[in-house]
C-alpha cells in the first residue's frame, strides 16, 4: 500500500485535508496513533478508495495517489476495486456487524462476495480459525446473542479469512481481555505477515501494541496536522 503526497476529499470534520505519505511493503508493519475514531475510520476508507483523493480545482486531476497492491484506486473501475478490496482485512470500531444475518453469514460474506472461492472451502477456513480463536466451531446465532468476547473472536475470523494481502487494524484489541485471544491474535497476525500481508495497526494508545513493535517499525500520528512521524 501506498499513499504518495495523497490529499483526502474530505470535509472539516473528519481526515484533514493535507498530503499524506506512506509506503509499506509485503510483511511490513506500521503503527498509527490515533484517539479520534472518526478520523481513523475515515482514514482506513481512504486507503481502501472508498474516500476519495481531492481533485486539483486548477487541472481536475487527483492531488496525489492511493495505490494497493501497485494499483491506483483512482484508475480501477467498481469490479476490479471490489475485487481488490476482497484481498484486504479490516477491524473497524462498529465491527459492522448485520443484526438480520446470522453471525456465521457476517462472517462469511465479505469472502464470498469479494472472491469466487468455494463456500465450502470458506467454511472450512472459517471453521479453522474459530478454533483457533477459542471458538468451538463457526457461531450460526445472531450477533446480539453472543457475548461481546464471542463477537470480538467472530471479528477476527472475518478478518484474517481469505488470506488477506493487507489489513487494516483499528483498536484490533482490548488489553482487559483474555491474554489467550491476544497471544492467538498476535500468532495470526505473524503468520499473515509471513505469508507477505502487509499491515496498519492504528490504536488510541501506544500500550497496545508495544509488546509487539520491533525496532525499525514505521510509527505515525494521526491528528490534526494528517500523518506525521
Amino acid at each position: 500500500m501506498k499513499l504518495d503526497d495523497a490529499v483526502p476529499f474530505s470535509d472539516s470534520t473528519g481526515l484533514p485535508s493535507v498530503k499524506y505519505n506512506l509506503s509499506l511493503e509485503p510483511g511490513e508493519c506500521v503503527f498509527v496513533e490515533c484517539r479520534d475514531s472518526f478520523r481513523a475510520a475515515q482514514f482506513t476508507d481512504f486507503c481502501v478508495g472508498l474516500l476519495p483523493v481531492k481533485p486539483d480545482p486548477s487541472t481536475g486531476k487527483g492531488q496525489g495517489t492511493v495505490s494497493c497492491m501497485g494499483l491506483n484506486w483512482a484508475e480501477l473501475d467498481e469490479k476490479r476495486a471490489q475485487a481488490l478490496r476482497g484481498r484486504i482485512g479490516r477491524i473497524t470500531d462498529d465491527s459492522g456487524w448485520i443484526d438480520l444475518y446470522e453471525m456465521h453469514m457476517n462472517i462469511l460474506w465479505p469472502s464470498l462476495h469479494h472472491s469466487r472461492t468455494s463456500y465450502d472451502k470458506l467454511v472450512l477456513e472459517a471453521v479453522h480459525l474459530a478454533e483457533s480463536f477459542g471458538l468451538p466451531g463457526l457461531p450460526t446465532q445472531l450477533p446480539e446473542k453472543l457475548s461481546l468476547l464471542d463477537r470480538k473472536r467472530s471479528e477476527y475470523v472475518r478478518t484474517f479469512m481469505n488470506r488477506p494481502s493487507l489489513l487494516l487494524l483499528e483498536n484490533p484489541i482490548n488489553l482487559g481481555g483474555p491474554i489467550e485471544l491476544y497471544n492467538a491474535f498476535l500468532t495470526e497476525l505473524t503468520a499473515a505477515r509471513e505469508r507477505g500481508c502487509a499491515v496498519v495497526w492504528i490504536g488510541s494508545e501506544r500500550s497496545a501494541w508495544a509488546g509487539y513493535a520491533r525496532p525499525g517499525m514505521q510509527r505515525f500520528r494521526l491528528g490534526s496536522n494528517g500523518l506525521v512521524k
